[in-house]
């Protein structure tokens, strides 16, 4: 591949605004080509994009296009930079009125040094707010693709789609649908725009000099619009989470606020912790179904959570937690002890495949990541063994990927739009599905990305039209006391799910009328919180908890979870199992003997407590800390 770097623009009104200054501030600057201006970090603005295109496993060869009045500046440069001189190209224009145009810029030099590879072009005057991305990416993107490639990017809200070309990508195919040359307002809802940027196939450079026929001095929106308007070729969209500036004719104030803005942002975070939590959760009704194309009501609780902090550092490194990944003991005794009672599987592994699926995820959507690494460690208070956080042998595992996905959505600049909430449930229990091969549904995935209180419809129809069900918000605002109480020894539930799947799988239809019977199950809860009516909920709830164990078996529940449902009935309590086993959850609406139901599961020997509910409209955004 070659790499083209565009720098033949007159930029007239820049220089004579800097001639022109009264402040004496930019004196020094009198004459010099807006590439060679100071950008972000005190670097030449083409310093940057040398820099980032100097690889030789990548371009065979970069070229640089300038005009006859700055070629000496762009020669002497070359020499302080090792760059080849012999590859600067002068296009022989002088001023604005003769200047050839960008595309005939292009081709002239594939025309004069007889290109016949794939090129990338990139305006070297751009001033670009990350100088991190990883250009490796973007290549290994074009390449995937059957077509050629725009590099867009985000609009800031101070910026109008106006000055830019826009650009409308499916967000399915990442297939340019249509661009649109700094569009009149109201034209298109996109933000989305195009910059010089691009990756064309060697096959295509012939529309080049097509165009030029046409439309002479155009720019490349233009040939963009004429290529994906008119010819219907295929065109993909990457999308840089980053911002350009310094665009085509710009004034003086135009430097001086985007440097000041970007170089700004830099110094705003520069190694600042980035925090996430994510809440356990409980079902209240509907599960086990969300497996099995069901329905269910879930809350997010902020007794338990998993606790996720990135910070910048020069490697990437992932912290074992002193806890959940051991790695020294007392000794040989405390090592089989320990082992016996909690396992082998901690959280490093939920970091590592969260952070591979991540990049892998990025890549195929066509957004490119910046060249940073970071320092992952996680914390949580989620009890091990008890299905408050995904299937019961994996513990606290979604919570910990939620949090650490939250984390690198930030640190990355990764908008909902770019993952939104329907799509990041599935990103979940992909990573621990597909990375770590772990059986879980959709369901506490769900609620801790949207958080609060949750009803989900998982119907075969949705999940096949959109790939996700129907998720909806309820309000919390007045809700009942509902109580949470665990073995605070539980036995390994990997028989939990049983050979249900299996049996539902080939249509037996007490487990088919079963699940749909906890879709209905589902549907009467939902009434019954929106009219505030407890005690129906706590009549629902016990019916769910009936219809699991005539479905699943007392053998199957174990006798841990059937002794906890005996005693809080023993107290007149709504009770059945929040999760995959090993907890239970309730509705006492006497409060006497909610405090003495409390005293009787602490003297079994379970842990007992009131769930404080997680409201996310009365909390910090999205669990930051």
């Amino acid at each position: 591949m070659i790499c083209i770097l565009l720098v033949a623009g007159h930029g007239t009104v820049l220089e004579a605004q800097i001639k022109n200054d009264e402040t004496g501030l930019y004196s020094h600057l009198a004459g010099v080509p807006k590439a060679l201006l100071p950008g972000v970090g005190g670097r030449k603005i083409l310093d940057f994009w040398w820099e980032t295109v100097n690889m030789r496993q990548l371009f065979t060869e970069v070229y640089l296009v300038t005009n006859a009045d700055k070629y000496k500046y762009y020669e002497r440069w070359a020499t302080a930079n090792d760059f080849p001189v012999e590859n600067i190209v002068n296009d022989g224009s002088t001023t604005l009125e003769d200047r050839l145009g960008a595309v005939a810029d292009l081709e002239l030099v594939i025309r004069s040094r007889k290109l016949q590879d794939d090129i990338m072009v990139i305006a070297g005057d751009m001033l670009c707010a990350d100088q991190n991305f990883d250009i490796a990416q973007v290549i290994r993107f074009f390449r995937s693709e059957p077509g050629e490639l725009i590099i867009y990017y985000e609009l800031e809200e101070s910026e109008k789609s106006s000055s830019r070309g826009i650009v409308e990508v499916s967000p399915d195919t990442h297939r340019v649908t249509r661009f649109l040359e700094k569009p009149q307002d109201r034209l298109t809802a996109s933000r989305l725009a195009s910059v010089v940027f691009y990756c064309l196939k060697r096959d295509t450079l012939s529309h080049l000099s097509d165009f030029l026929r046409l439309q002479p001095q155009a720019s490349f929106g233009r040939f963009w619009e004429w290529l994906v308007n008119e010819k219907q070729l295929d065109v993909f969209g990457m999308k840089l989470p980053t911002g350009f500036q310094l665009i085509g004719q710009v004034g003086l104030s135009d430097y001086t606020k985007w440097l000041t803005h970007y170089s700004t942002k830099q110094q705003d975070n520069p190694a600042k912790p980035i925090t996430y939590r994510s809440f356990a959760r409980v079902g209240l009704m509907g599960n086990p179904s969300d497996g099995f194309n069901g329905k269910t009501i879930a809350m997010s609780i902020s007794n338990f959570w998993a606790e996720v902090t990135l910070v910048e550092s020069q490697t990437l490194v992932l912290v074992p937690h002193p806890l959940n990944d051991p790695t020294e003991f007392g000794s040989l005794q405390d090592l089989f002890c320990i082992s016996r009672k909690e396992g082998y599987l901690g959280g490093l592994r939920l970091l590592q495949a969260t952070c591979k699926k991540f990049y892998q995820f990025c890549s195929k959507q066509g957004i490119a990541l910046t060249k940073q690494n970071f320092t992952l460690k996680y914390d949580t208070n989620i009890p091990r063994q008890v299905g408050l956080a995904g299937s019961r042998p994996s513990y606290f595992h979604s919570a910990i990927v939620s949090a650490t996905l939250k984390c690198l959505m930030k640190f990355y600049n990764i908008t909902d739009n770019d993952l939104p909430k329907p799509i990041r449930a599935n990103f979940i229990l992909n990573v621990e599905t597909d990375e770590l091969f772990i059986t879980a549904g959709l369901q506490d995935r769900v609620v801790q990305v949207y958080e609060g209180l949750v009803y989900m419809d998982f119907s075969k129809n949705l999940m096949a039209e959109q790939g996700y069900g129907n998720y909806v918000s309820m309000d919390m605002s007045v809700l009942p006391h509902f109580w949470l109480a665990y073995l605070s020894d539980p036995s390994d539930s990997g028989r939990i799910h049983s050979n249900i799947r299996q049996r539902w799988l080939s249509g037996e239809p007490l487990v088919v009328e079963a699940m749909k019977s906890f879709a209905e199950l589902t549907d009467q809860a939902r009434m019954a919180l929106q009219d505030r009516d407890w005690r129906r909920l706590a009549q629902l709830m016990d019916q769910n908890f009936e219809l699991r164990k005539s479905v699943y078996t007392n053998d199957c529940l174990g006798p841990g979870n059937l002794k906890m449902v005996q005693l809080a009935r023993q107290f007149g309590s709504a009770v059945k199992l929040p999760g995959s086993g090993g907890a239970v959850v309730g509705l006492c609406l006497d409060e006497e003997k909610l405090v003495e139901m409390r005293q009787a599961f602490q003297e079994a020997g379970c842990v007992f407590c009131v769930i404080a509910p997680y409201n996310p409209s009365a909390s910090t955004v999205g669990g930051q800390h």
